[in-house]
């Protein structure tokens, strides 16, 4: 293996650990922005849960995933948790209108 194939398997791997690192990061700043209430504003909540999903996406592409591939397998997910009448959409219909969006973004 020659030096330069090492060097972007290390380089690989210590982006895959900043990325997990990132992903907590904004799980913990979600969790407080939310326990200070409406003073942080919708506008951090909007930013953090964008951020989680750039760093979702872009950890996936790290191990090797397609962004169709993740976007599949969610909408997968959100049609069985429909036919299993989860909580979400049981109450909300959060999971058609998921489902719905990620059709939408296909075309």
């Amino acid at each position: 293996m020659s030096n330069r194939n090492n060097i972007d398997i290390g380089r690989n791997i210590k982006m895959i650990e900043f990325l997990k690192c990132e992903l907590l990061n904004s799980i913990a700043i979600l969790f407080d922005t939310l326990t200070k209430g409406a003073k942080q504003g919708k506008d951090t909540v909007i930013e953090v849960l964008a951020n989680i999903i750039m760093v979702t996406y872009s950890l996936g592409k790290r191990l090797g995933l397609d962004y169709r591939e993740i976007d599949k397998k969610v909408q997968e997910m959100a049609k069985l948790h429909m036919l299993e009448e989860h909580h979400l959409e049981k109450w909300y219909g959060d999971l058609s209108s998921l489902n719905q969006y990620l059709k939408n973004r296909e075309k």
